[in-house]
Order: C-alpha cells, then structure tokens, then sequence
C-alpha cells in the first residue's frame, strides 16, 4: 500500500515538472504569434512564481487542515485548466490571468509532497522523487520541441500536457482514502522519534523563523532556484540569438539540461547509501558552477550544450538533499512550517532572478546571461557552506 502510494507521488512529481519547462522551450514562438517583448516572458514567469510563494507560505496551515492526499489534487486539478487556458489564450492578458492559478496549484503540492517524503521515507526516495519531476521537466520542452517543429503550434503543445495533467487528476480523485490509511500506518523508527524529541525539546520555545539557520537554508533555496530557473526560461533565447541555433533545436537542447537533472537524481538516490546529503549538496554546487563557466566561455556552440549538461548534473542532488535534511536540521515538529518557508523562498528565487536578467538581456544583450548563472551559483554555495559552519558548531555546544 505504501509502495503504490509512492507511486503516486512520483506521478504527480511528474505533473509538477512538465509545465515548469513549457514557457521557456515556447517563448521564441510564442513571442512572435502574440506580438510581445523578450522580457513579457520574465513577467509570466513572475506571475506563475508568485502564486506559489503564497501558496508556499499558507500550505502548512491548509495541509493541516485538509490533508496532503486533497491538496494535491486540488492542486493538480488547477494546474491542468490553468494550461488548457495557455492553450486557448488569445492574448499576453489571458496568458496572465491563467498563470495565477498555475502558479497556486504547484506551490501547496510541492510544499505537500516534499514534507510526506521527508518525513516518512528515505533520503534516496527524495532524489527518485525529484528524478520524476525532471522527467517531467525533460518531457515537457521535448513535447513542445515536436509541436514546434510541425508549424510553430505551441498552443497544440500546451492542450497535450493539459490532457495528461487531468489523467493525473483522475487518478489522485480515485486514489483519495489512501493517503489517510496509509498515514496513519506508518510506523515511525526509533531513532526519527529521539531526533524528534531532542528537537521538540530544544525548540518548542522558537517560532520557525527563530530556529539558527533556517534564513541561511532559505537563502540557498532562493539562490539555487535563481540558478535553475533562469537557465530553463532563457536558455532557449540565449542559444538562438547568441550561438544561432533554430527555435526547435535550442528546446531540445534545454530538455537535455533538464535531463541531466534527472539522470542525476536518478544516481543520487543510489549515491545516497553512500554519501551523506552535505557532501552531495556541496558537490553538486562545484559541478553547476563549473558548468556555468563553460557557458561563458568564448567556445563553439557544442560547448554550451555540454555546460547545459553539466549545470544540470550539478544541480541533480542539491534540492532532493536540502530538502530531506530539512527534518534532521531543524526537528519534525516545525518541518512542515520551515519546508513550506523553504518553497517560499525557492520560488521568490524562481521569480523575481529569471525576470531581473530578462530586464537586463532586453537593456544590455542576452549575452550576460553566462555572467548571471555563475553569480547565483556562487552566491548558493556561499550560503550553503555558511549554514553547514552554523550547524556545525551547535551541534559542538550541543555535546
């Protein structure tokens, strides 16, 4: 029972990456057919993120109250007549409009999941968990990419993932009583409920906020996103109008960004029996910053496809792993809250960074867009080796 239940989580992981790929791989095209500016992309994108910051910041409040089995198809639900609208869109207004309830459909169902998986399974189920989303992700821009190359009918791509997101939709209704039953069933091991208690008793004083390096993990959050998402919705345009490749080619160049994500989960969650979650955190920043570099680097366009390869191996582990640290680092009691926190800030990242180096590509030349990745990226690992100091020495003055 908790094996087909993970199954379903995967699916809906599934469903969260496909769309998270779609406006970037379209934008060349869709840009044209509506007549819009580079940088109206940067504004979709900041729309969609928004609603999942707030729906980040309610969900532990909601999840409470309705359960995460009901959440997550509310949410999924919404995502898919958010896309069927993208599909029938007649103007940048409308596009808008159906990107509020896109956004607010992904942020309580990401919050929801990560912190059911956290809690109840293993560290190597976060990164197959996360490798699902990438296959989504991967899919997403490849599906699009056909589409395209078929006649610029992005709006064709769009009703196709809509359609597969209300399948899931169908399942997660059906499927309902299962996430009570096997919640209740889950038997919690020996040593989560010592770390809980140990936890509980440290911090049933603080709020959330209060816990030491929750703001440091919420700035690595915000940091990582900046690096992933910026690269998903500009790549495209910086391989068609730096290194001159097609529309259609530079979207499946993107999906095999996104594919490196997933290849890359797929092996962390085999490295995790080995490896501890910092060590894959740490790893993955040095191999996205390398690849950044590669990026800007004066290199034949081959190069830029490589760098996209290896950022995404890079990045593999990272999410997955600061999110099931997430319980070890600051206690089960206030996961929940501090995960959707988390998510708040990843998606601020997703919204506001994105949209800043679009501003600036349209003032400048897309061409800073290099310049960009590797920032966030070092800003990430600055921030992350700060929180790992910090835990470090509380757990010293702990002993």
């Amino acid at each position: 029972m908790a094996l087909f239940l993970l199954i379903i989580i995967y699916l809906a992981f599934i469903s969260l990456g496909l769309p998270d790929s779609l406006l970037g791989a379209a934008w060349p095209v869709m840009q044209l057919d509506l007549g819009a500016p580079l940088e109206t992309a940067g504004l979709l994108f900041m729309v969609i993120a928004g609603g999942t910051i707030i729906s980040s910041l309610i969900s532990g409040k909601v999840l409470k109250r309705f359960g995460t089995g009901k959440v997550t198809f509310v949410s999924v639900l919404m995502t898919a007549a958010a896309l069927l609208g993208f599909c029938f869109a007649p103007s940048v207004v409308w596009l808008i409009v159906c990107a509020i309830p896109l956004g607010l459909g992904a942020g309580a169902v990401d919050t929801g999941l990560n912190d059911y998986v956290a809690v109840h399974y293993k560290a190597h189920h976060m990164s197959w968990l996360h490798c699902f989303w990438g296959v989504g992700a991967t899919l997403g821009p490849i599906i699009m990419a056909q589409f395209i190359s078929e006649g610029n009918m992005w709006r064709s791509g769009y009703f196709v993932i809509s359609a597969i997101q209300f399948v899931l939709v169908f399942i997660l209704l059906f499927t309902l009583p299962l996430w009570k039953r096997v919640g209740n069933n889950h038997n919690t091991s020996v040593q989560e409920e010592l770390l809980e208690a140990a936890s509980v008793d440290d911090e049933k004083a603080l709020k959330p906020l209060q816990v030491k390096g929750v703001k440091l993990a919420m700035a690595t959050f915000l940091f990582y996103c900046g690096v992933e998402a910026t690269l998903g919705l500009w790549g495209s345009s910086f391989l068609v109008n730096v290194k001159g490749l097609s529309a259609a080619s530079a979207a499946q160049w993107v999906s095999l960004y996104y594919a490196g994500i997933t290849v890359g989960r797929f092996l962390t969650g085999f490295i995790t029996f080995k490896l501890t979650n910092r060590t894959l955190i740490r790893s993955g920043q040095l191999i996205a910053l390398l690849g950044a570099i590669i990026l800007l680097l004066p290199l034949p366009s081959l190069f830029s496809l490589i760098g996209f390869i290896i950022i995404g191996l890079g990045l593999a582990p990272i999410f997955p792993c600061m999110l099931h640290e997430t319980p070890a680092r600051f206690g089960k009691r206030h996961s929940q809250t501090i995960m959707g926190y988390q998510m708040a800030l990843a998606y601020t990242g997703t919204t506001f960074m994105p949209p800043l180096v679009g501003f600036i590509s349209s003032s400048l030349t897309i061409g800073i867009f290099p310049i960009c990745i590797i920032i966030f990226a070092a800003a990430m690992l600055l921030c992350s080796e700060k929180l790992n100091q910090l835990l470090k020495r509380n757990t010293k003055t702990a002993l």
